[in-house]
């Protein structure tokens, strides 16, 4: 039934327009912005913190990462900003105060760089000359240039967070809390200073982490060469040859490295008679031809080991001469390139560090022999090439060797290279002295802590987090520059006496000074007396690599421990935290390690890893190559919504990659607000209708009774969402919440309204009329709270207009100030959301066979089918057979579980499931489901399993569908779920004639839609055409078009001068003539006024030109005419609308 009756409800206000009129256009950037204002008009933020601390709320902590200040928010950092928007919004309205502080990251490369650039600084000696004072003042007066861009996009972007005291890691209390990590760990013995290779830049003179090295690889051309090693005392001579890509390299080499179980050969060149020792499988790299040597011998690697060489250079032979110089061990060196014999610089390799201090080449704690400054320049050391650049050196190098016969080959190779990412040059490789946390100790308790938390997508987690924390190696946490907190280490000039400072106070009692900034500038010249008698201890050189200062940033923001002690203790671990998946090996890292080593735990509970948003090629977004569009452009068009919107309902929440369109923006435009606008306008328009007829009785709030299947259906869908939802998001998995949101919202516009557009307007009373508007109402608030941290602008501007129609008690400030909405358990219904959604899986099939066919759905058919075995599925699609007959405008609809000899079965086995249970035997099940007969497929149906070749398939392992052998011409049919839905669309005159009508109709309404026309307004619509048909189907479905139109459709002959023409189009309807014209509609004179005016066509004339209400029209009017009143009688000398002058005009 379409009845209904309405529960004792709380009633609100009856008072009339209390809502404001919505427009029919809205551009949403513009409303945006009214929003943002209305905010800041009203401090709503703020006001929002200060009712969740009035309330004594629980505490929900949230971490926000610091961003550089030194460049321009991207769309990597609009993603992340969202995420933590809608994940914190949602944990305010779900009862939390949840503080959201922003924060700077304002030291390190980014800002060191840029000064560099400005200043034309070169070297580390260049900042010398000038003063680190100086430098570091530079670096301060550029590290928030863009402070205020960030604000503004922050804003616009609708996001709430405090950044107006925010922290800044330059802060004095900021790198206060960080020499507090430092102390810490320093006290628990996980802090040392030692030697390694690591990731060098030198444009920055400074050392990079593992994480930052692998940022920026390109493909480069470097050189390549074969060198020779004279084996000593060999008879007859034979060299030892290796092959590297860094010949600038080659001077400080100290050793060769072997594999001890791969195949080696002494060879000997047939044209000079030169011997070498080469690896078996590595020939290749000195010969193309086996012609051009003989093979003299084989042995394993095993057998090299000890040999000693003629150094290629001689610039460390005296230093290094009783423990270098030979063949050593190692299984990292392979045969799948080079020669199989690996040259080794320890000063330059991670690997030839680790093999020489592990065969005695060198000595743990002793200085390498590195011939380079900091700027990758060759020092006096090596003399032949001081001054070069290492990459500059690679050719003198070789040109050098050459003379001596040690160069047997040269060449160039292409390659994957790291790049510094923040100067974009060269890396190289080089052995620092360094300042180290002891990752590996604290390995194990990394895991444990690690296995603790909650990732979304879990993936990262249980794969790529785990398995560098499993392989973490020792932290480098020192970079020799300048701009940064500096380490608080004091030592003696002999290195024995070491002191931590773990505060500005304690400085103070260890050297008699007080200081108010920390920077390298103010504290280098300090220095602490020693308690040893060593004199005066000096600071150490190094600052802190920023992300340890933003790894500190959960103690640092709050000044911990030195204030906000109890509160920080109180909220920690943090609840939440999010970032791009970059940042596994960055900050989340960081975070781990040192809450780990402070507290035995990882300091958030819960990460959203979002993946990374791309050009629309597939390519990273570039400023240089301009290959993405500007973010505050598209958000000026399109609107911050509905960017937010694209981005969380993308793969991107899901950890992977986006490629960024912004016709994707504009489709959510196009797709998602603009129907659930029209949805909101359509409902005001609906309570404005009822409030100018008398109508309107107040809304209703809460569940609605209803015997109107689809009123039960819209109620319990709602409260499933609501239920979801919460799920989902206490889960953090925002990527399954954002379609579950879009569907419901697809089902409020696409389903309810539509199929409840005439109850809306009236047509089936005032009872009716209410009931729906009161269900209307509240689903759509319902559904406008939930969207509300997701779509926060569009969201208060709805709610703005839709609390009108509340009590005053149940109004807010913002949609933000209310909490999330709570499942409505009495509306549950899981049968009925069910029933529908059998009917509209049906109806859509429906509309699939159509386009199929190439049939409208304004042309009528005369029947459907439903086949099925599951009478229940049968029975759902009969109980809501009105609206299939009305959504697919068809005149019968038969359900039947009979199938006669038209249906047969097919069957898909579901690789996805039965691969990981079969294994290798998929592909034999495969082929044996696809065999199956009709008769097994039906025993599989009945039962629910079926053995197949020896394996049990049952539930989800088969996709079973149906197959109607019978179609041809206009019968289409489409199978899915069982169901086997047939659609007959043979054609008779009766059904064509229809269609017609409803061409006609829609035309009208285009005409209508394309004048800013409302159903409300009153207008006259005329046709004239030249074809007989379609004027029989106008004067046939006279009725129909007036109950749909609203307005009957009048020859075009009784067009009258005196009326405004508002539109007036040609139309072709299936090569059919039709003109149509649009007038406003007034007020016309009967036969019963002549007598009271001498001049009619005046007094018609001033009749046209009144203005009035559609609603409540007055019992007489009177115009003037010639200067004299003439009063008239609605009903007896005039009419309202032509087509009831030309009706009393016949009757008469």
């Amino acid at each position: 039934m379409r009845g209904g009756c309405v529960s004792a409800l709380s009633l609100c206000a009856t008072m009339s327009s209390l809502v404001q009129d919505v427009p029919q256009d809205i551009k949403f950037p513009e409303a945006e912005k009214e929003v943002l204002e209305y905010w800041d008009k009203t401090d709503a933020f703020q006001k929002s913190l200060r009712m969740s601390r009035d309330e004594n709320r629980p505490i929900y902590s949230f971490y926000d990462g610091p961003p550089f200040a030194t460049g321009m928010p991207h769309y990597g950092h609009i993603l992340a900003g969202t995420i933590k928007d809608v994940v914190t919004r949602y944990a305010h309205m779900n009862g939390y105060r949840v503080e959201r502080k922003w924060g700077w990251d304002c030291h390190g490369l980014p800002v060191e760089y840029e000064i560099d650039q400005k200043l034309g600084i070169k070297s580390r000696d260049d900042v010398l000359k000038m003063s680190v004072k100086t430098y570091n003042a530079e670096c301060r007066s550029v590290v928030m240039r863009y402070a205020d861009e960030w604000k503004r996009v922050v804003r616009r972007m609708a996001r709430w967070i405090d950044m107006e005291n925010d922290y800044k890691t330059l802060d004095l209390n900021y790198m206060e809390s960080v020499w507090w990590v430092c102390k810490q760990l320093f006290e628990k013995d996980l802090i040392y200073r030692g030697y390694k290779v690591m990731p060098y830049s030198t444009a920055c003179s400074t050392p990079l982490s593992n994480f930052e090295a692998g940022q920026n690889y390109k493909d480069v051309s470097d050189p390549e060469c074969v060198v020779a090693f004279p084996v000593i005392g060999a008879d007859p001579p034979i060299s030892l040859v290796a092959w590297t890509t860094t010949p600038w390299t080659l001077p400080s080499n100290l050793a060769l490295c072997v594999h001890p179980t791969l195949d080696y050969c002494y060879i000997k060149d047939k044209k000079t008679e030169a011997r070498y020792i080469i690896g078996k499988s590595r020939i290749s790299q000195l010969y193309k031809k086996e012609a051009d040597y003989v093979v003299e011998k084989e042995c394993k690697g095993s057998d090299l080991e000890g040999f000693k060489y003629e150094p290629l250079f001689p610039y460390f032979v005296e230093e290094k001469k009783d423990t270098a110089y030979r063949v050593l061990l190692d299984t990292y060196v392979t045969d799948d390139g080079g020669t199989g014999i690996v040259h080794q610089a320890p000063a330059f390799g991670e690997d030839d560090y680790r093999v020489c201090l592990k065969s005695g080449v060198i000595a743990k704690g002793e200085a390498v022999p590195c011939p380079i400054d900091e700027d990758g320049r060759f020092t006096e050391k090596v003399p032949d090439f001081k001054g070069m650049h290492v990459k500059e050196a690679d050719k003198p190098i070789l040109a050098h060797l050459k003379p001596s016969g040690r160069l047997v080959k040269s060449g160039a190779i292409k390659h994957s290279y790291p790049f510094c990412w923040r100067s974009d040059t060269p890396l190289i490789y080089r052995v620092i002295p360094s300042w180290f946390v002891k990752v590996e100790s604290i390995r194990e308790r990394l895991v444990a802590n690690n296995a603790k938390t909650h990732w979304v997508p879990q993936v990262v987690k249980e794969k790529r987090f785990h398995n560098w924390l499993e392989n973490a190696r020792d932290w480098a946490i020192s970079r020799n520059r300048f701009w940064g907190t500096p380490l608080p280490i004091w030592r003696s000039d002999d290195w024995e006496e070491v002191v931590c400072v773990g505060s500005v106070a304690e400085l103070k009692e260890l050297s008699g000074i007080e200081v108010t900034d920390l920077h390298k500038d103010t504290i280098d010249d300090i220095q602490i007396p020693s308690k040893q008698g060593k004199g005066m201890l000096k600071r150490v050189e190094e600052v802190f690599d920023c992300w340890f200062e933003s790894g500190s940033m959960p103690y640092a923001q709050c000044h911990y421990p030195f204030e906000n002690k109890e509160a920080f203790e109180a909220s920690f671990p943090g609840d939440f935290i999010a970032e791009g998946l970059d940042q596994t090996r960055g900050w989340f890292y960081t975070l781990v390690v040192l809450g780990t080593a402070l507290f035995d735990t990882a300091p958030f509970k819960n990460v959203i890893v979002n993946g990374l948003v791309l050009a629309q090629d597939g390519k990273k977004m570039s400023k240089r190559l301009k290959n993405y569009p500007d973010p505050e452009i598209v958000v000026d068009t399109h609107g911050a919504d509905a960017l937010r919107m694209y981005l969380i309902n993308s793969p991107v929440v899901r950890g992977e990659e986006l490629r960024f369109r912004e016709d994707g923006v504009k489709d959510v435009v196009r797709d998602v607000l603009l129907p659930w606008y029209n949805a909101y306008r359509f409902l005001i328009q609906s309570i404005k209708r009822m409030e100018r007829e008398g109508e309107f009785q107040g809304i209703k709030e809460g569940y609605i009774s209803s015997d109107n299947v689809m009123d039960q259906w819209i109620q319990a869908a709602c409260a499933g969402l609501v239920q979801f939802v919460r799920k989902e998001m206490e889960a953090y998995r925002l990527y399954t919440v954002m379609p579950r949101l879009l569907k419901y919202m697809d089902d409020l516009t696409n389903w309810y309204i539509k199929m409840n557009r005439p109850r809306l307007k009236g047509s089936c009373g005032a009872a009716e009329s209410r009931l729906s508007a009161d269900i209307l109402f509240n689903v759509l608030l319902t559904l406008t709270r939930c969207m509300s941290p997701f779509t926060p602008l569009f969201c208060d501007k709805i709610y703005q207009n839709l609390k009108l129609l509340q009590p005053e008690a149940s109004r807010s400030d913002s949609i933000h100030h209310l909490p999330f909405p709570v499942a409505n358990l009495e509306a549950m219904d899981d049968k009925m959301v069910l029933k529908v959604s059998r009917m509209q899986s049906f109806v859509e099939k429906g509309r699939t066979a159509r386009d199929k066919k190439g049939v409208s759905l304004r042309m009528p058919i005369r029947t459907c089918s439903a086949i099925c075995q599951d009478e229940s599925v049968l029975s759902d699609l009969r109980d809501l057979e009105g609206y299939i007959k009305e959504e697919l405008n068809v005149r019968e609809l038969v359900t039947t579980t009979e199938e006669g000899d038209s249906v047969t079965r097919s069957a898909e086995p579901e690789s996805a499931i039965l691969g990981k249970r079969l294994g290798k035997a998929l592909k034999e099940v495969a082929t044996a489901v696809r065999a199956l007969t009709n008769a097994q497929l039906k025993e599989y149906e009945v039962k629910g399993s079926l053995d197949v070749c020896g394996h049990t398939l049952s539930g989800s392992d088969i996709r079973v569908s149906l197959n109607f052998t019978g179609a041809a011409g206009n019968v289409q049919a489409e199978s899915y779920e069982g169901v086997l839905a047939i659609f007959d669309m043979e054609q008779d005159e009766s059904l064509r004639r229809e269609g017609l009508a409803r061409e006609i109709v829609s035309r009208v309404q285009r005409m209508r839609k394309a004048s800013n026309l409302s159903m409300e307004d009153e207008i006259e619509i005329f046709f004239e055409t030249s074809d007989a048909t379609l004027s029989e189907v106008i004067a046939e479905h006279a009725a129909t078009l007036r109950g749909t139109l609203r307005v009957d459709m009048l020859p075009k002959s009784e067009l009258r001068p005196y009326v405004t023409v508002i539109s007036s189009v040609d139309e072709d309807i299936n090569g059919a003539p039709l003109s149509l014209t649009i007038t406003k509609a007034c007020l016309h004179c009967t036969s019963a006024a002549q007598g009271l005016c001498s001049d009619m066509s005046a007094l018609q004339t001033a009749l046209a030109g009144l203005s009035f209400d559609t609603q409540s029209r007055p019992q007489e009017v009177t115009v003037n005419v010639g200067g004299g009143d003439v009063k008239l009688e609605v009903g007896t000398h005039v009419v309202f609308t032509l087509a009831a002058l030309l009706n009393a005009t016949s009757s008469s």
